[in-house]
């Protein structure tokens, strides 16, 4: 019985091994909706290419990018579209934009195409391009903003005229491997679907016009994916208690002059100005701030004042990194009271609504245009602030467990990191009296000054 038990013993063995290994696998497993985000469950960039017209061996088609993210725009230096051809195309001219490379042309005799590359890259032309090389909604150097904030620019588009391609709708091919790049990675785009033809309408709205084909990619994005590491992380204060949570240790990155050497500087070190101007800024790559988070950005919650029947917040933005200026930049947080918003000041705001407009505790706050959309890299001019008002509600409202600070907070739609809730500031008549008990008679005598005195205000 013995090789019987020994068999049944190695099978079970091998069945334990089998499930342990496919949990592995499972939970190592990139997740298929790793570009779900719960704040912006529809956000998307949707890619439309539209025919427009045949020409003697292919068309023209208008291919626009619209972005239907509600809080994560693409910054400079700009999105960068590309694809592959399903056939030989190749492309004879554009408006609007411009290929980056011509690639091997050399069996055309006369005039070569503009491109000749099975997968070409595409980039947006700058502000100021002649306007016999525009059309509608391009030369923005490849910047989309997001709807919120400015509808207008929340487009980006261009013109193509493919050659040696089909001239029917059934002959013509729909390229293939969609990619966007924005202005890194991050983005993951879909195939291309035959969608229904897009109407143009004419300027006095009384003729409308259609493509003779259209076709739909939608690109889904992924914090993960665009970065390693977070780019941002939350620190805490409160106005009844002294001590300041600050962001977690190595949030975006730890420094380590062995391994990344250069990774941050000292603002009184007289290697910065090197280092600023060195070559890593023409790449892009970041150079923060030497602070134990190692976070371009830090947001800094402070609970201000408490009135009778309101509370302020005093919210802090500031850039550690010395290579860019955000501009057009937005911030999203989430907290219960924020249904109750009474006053906001220096910035703009908005109320999002991810659930289906049931329940209102996420806002989007962003900067004022021409005052302080732009925040500057690292310096003294590297921050922008702004305070809330409140209004309480009696039936939700306390100062208790950390309810006072966001549960979530985003930057330009990346997900920053937060302290852990066990150090959260805490009140004084919360605390174990083994915790500083010198300092709690000082702490209660200064909520209750500071109550008092918010309540005659």
């Amino acid at each position: 019985m013995a090789p019987v038990g020994g068999v049944a013993g190695s099978s079970r063995s091998a069945a334990c091994c089998a499930v342990l290994l496919a949990a592995v696998l499972f939970f190592s497993a990139p997740a298929t909706t790793e570009a779900y985000d719960s704040l912006d469950p529809n956000g998307n960039i949707t890619i439309k290419w539209d025919i427009i017209s045949w020409t003697p061996d292919g068309y023209v088609a208008t291919v626009t990018m619209f972005n239907y993210q509600q809080f994560r725009h693409i910054p400079a230096p700009g999105w960068q579209l590309g694809w592959s051809w399903a056939k030989k195309e190749v492309i004879w001219s554009m408006v609007g934009a411009q290929a980056t490379e011509q690639g091997d042309c050399s069996k055309f005799k006369s005039a070569p195409p503009h491109c000749c590359k099975r997968d070409p890259t595409i980039v947006d032309l700058l502000p100021g391009t002649p306007f016999n090389q525009q059309i509608a909604n391009c030369c923005k150097a490849g910047v989309i903003k997001t709807f919120n904030q400015d509808p207008g620019n929340a487009a980006s588009s261009f013109q193509i005229s493919v050659g040696l391609a089909g001239t029917t709708n059934k002959t013509v091919k729909m390229p293939k491997n969609f990619t966007l790049r924005a202005p890194g990675p991050g983005y993951t785009c879909g195939r291309a679907l035959v969608g229904r033809p897009t109407k143009y309408y004419s300027s006095d709205g009384r003729r409308v016009t259609q493509a003779l084909m259209s076709w739909n990619v939608t690109c889904t994005y992924s914090q993960f994916l665009a970065q390693k590491t977070p780019t941002c992380c939350v620190s805490l204060s409160s106005f009844y208690n002294d001590t300041i949570v600050n962001c977690p240790t190595c949030s975006c990155g730890c420094q380590n002059n062995i391994t990344r050497p250069g990774s941050c500087v000292n603002d009184n070190s007289p290697y910065l100005q090197s280092a600023i101007n060195g070559p890593g800024k023409l790449t892009g790559q970041p150079l923060v701030q030497c602070t134990s988070h190692m976070c371009p950005i830090r947001i800094h919650w402070h609970v201000k004042l408490n009135y009778k029947d309101y509370w302020r917040v005093k919210v802090t933005i500031t850039n550690f990194n010395y290579r860019m200026n955000y501009t057009d930049w937005n911030m999203v947080a989430q907290h219960p009271n924020f249904d109750n918003i009474t006053k906001l000041f220096s910035f703009n705001y908005k109320p999002l609504t991810p659930y289906g407009g049931r329940i209102n505790d996420t806002a989007m706050f962003w900067g004022m245009k021409f005052y302080n959309d732009l925040l500057n890299q690292a310096g003294p001019l590297g921050n922008a602030q702004s305070e809330l008002l409140m209004r309480k509600d009696s039936e939700t409202f306390t100062f208790q467990k950390g309810w006072a600070f966001p549960r979530r907070v985003y930057f330009n739609g990346d997900n920053c990191v937060m302290p852990s809730p066990d150090d959260y500031p805490w009140l004084p008549s919360a605390s174990p009296l083994t915790k500083q008990p010198w300092t709690l008679p000082l702490l209660v005598f200064w909520t209750a000054m500071a109550t008092l005195l918010a309540y005659y205000v």
